[in-house]
């Protein structure tokens, strides 16, 4: 057998994780997101299906140039994960970084508080939530994630904040 189309168990596991994010997409009816996976580690092996990890993910403000937030979390692996049919736990922890010349999308205002990402972490129920408040009076980016369900939440969160240079203030509406 030639070395590249072996079944090793990286291989595998490549295959089941190709497979749970097209079933992911398939069931859950949206596009990618805009957040870029930076990595991951695997915290259980699972012997059918991807295994449990917890994977790293960036995202940049889109209304906030020059900020990135790395967001980690748990995600479920097994028969469930592959298919997107496992609930990730709440889990979370959040950390924005300046990491380029901060400027506001058009010089547009930014609203006092508002949800900057979200995403399904379940078949329907969970979503994992990250929201950007802004502190006028410090000049400073807060963000905090948490995730909640249709019926009931959780208060396990996490939160960070970025200072803006006093010489751009950050417009407020």
């Amino acid at each position: 057998m030639h070395a590249s189309t072996a079944s090793t168990p990286s291989n595998v596991s490549h295959h089941f994780r190709r497979a749970a994010l097209a079933a992911a997409l398939v069931l859950s009816g949206c596009g990618l997101s805009s957040a870029e996976e930076v990595g991951a580690v695997d915290t259980v092996f699972k012997f059918i299906g991807p295994d449990h990890k917890i994977v790293v993910d960036a995202y940049d403000d889109p209304k906030v140039t020059g900020v990135t937030c790395y967001v980690s979390r748990a995600k479920t692996g097994g028969i469930k994960g592959a298919f997107g049919l496992a609930e990730d736990k709440s889990d979370a922890s959040i950390a924005c970084r300046q990491t380029g010349v901060i400027s506001f999308a058009g010089g547009k205002p930014l609203d006092k508080q508002e949800e900057m990402f979200s995403e399904r972490i379940s078949l329907v129920f969970k979503r994992l939530r990250v929201v950007r408040m802004v502190d006028a009076k410090r000049n400073t980016l807060v963000y905090l994630t948490y995730s909640d369900r249709l019926i009931e939440g959780s208060p396990q969160n996490s939160v960070t904040a970025v200072p803006v240079p006093a010489a751009t203030p950050i417009p407020v509406k």
